[in-house]
């Protein structure tokens, strides 16, 4: 068995693979200041609770996009996996061949949705995950990482508006019935729901033109890819485990 973790800005997504099956799966708050043994008491307490025998497990796969939090997390998995963590990042094969300027900038969560995508989909495709950033990568037919768009995550929009302007309140971020609100937070939820969707479906659609290609498979993925997916016009499919399995698969690339 493995444990795949994808540490994100707003939550750790975390899995056990027993092979190419994925036994269990969970998500938990990331928390900067929480330190190693808070971090393997609350790993081995969720194993525990699963009945995950830690000893059965061979290695840990870690991509991540918060720096801070990493020694913390690696020196959990040290004591209590007595494991050396896999950590993505530059000397990590994955068979991405990445046309960024600067291949080292290219954030590891996008790196292990690209290598997920390559196994289970043909490219071209564009990828759009929905995390606390909104990431859009395009992937070429020849399985070259060609680039991509970032922008603010729609949680991230929802609470600016809420901050900056004093008499709008906080609200849930559920889909409207309608684009013309009655009241005031349904006016909110409208504009952050379907101003979302508009912005999603705009660079899709400049991304697929600029590549150049036909058949160009979108796939959503991340926490709200559901919400935005059932209004969008450009997303084809929706795959919740994308990271997950990108991790599974770059283990494998690496394990020798």
């Amino acid at each position: 068995m493995i444990v795949v973790m994808d540490v994100g800005n707003t939550n750790i997504v975390f899995g056990v693979y027993e092979g190419k099956k994925l036994l269990n799966h969970w998500r938990m708050t990331t928390d900067r200041e929480r330190t190693s043994d808070e971090f393997g008491m609350f790993l081995m307490n969720i194993f525990n609770s699963e009945k995950i025998d830690v000893s059965n497990i061979e290695a840990v796969v870690i991509a991540s996009v918060v720096p801070p939090i990493m020694y913390s997390l690696e020196h959990a998995i040290k004591k209590y996996f007595k494991l050396e963590p896999m950590i993505v990042g530059p000397g990590i094969k994955t068979g991405i061949n990445i046309k960024y300027e600067n291949p080292r900038e290219v954030g590891s969560d996008r790196i292990v949705n690209a290598v997920a995508a390559l196994e289970i989909y043909k490219p071209p495709f564009i990828i759009v995950d929905f995390g606390t950033a909104t990431t859009f990568c395009a992937v070429s037919s020849n399985g070259e990482y060609l680039g991509g768009a970032i922008c603010p995550g729609i949680k991230i929009s929802a609470e600016a508006l809420f901050q900056r302007a004093a008499k709008l309140p906080r609200i849930d971020l559920v889909k409207p019935d309608t684009v013309i609100g009655r009241n005031t937070i349904s006016s909110m939820q409208s504009g952050i729901v379907y101003g979302y969707v508009g912005t999603v479906d705009y660079i899709v659609r400049r991304m697929k033109k600029e590549m150049k290609e036909d058949n160009i498979k979108v796939i959503a993925t991340g926490g709200l890819a559901r919400l935005i997916a059932s209004e969008s016009e450009t997303i084809d499919e929706i795959n919740g485990f994308l990271a997950l399995e990108g991790l599974r698969i770059i283990y494998e690339k690496n394990k020798q």
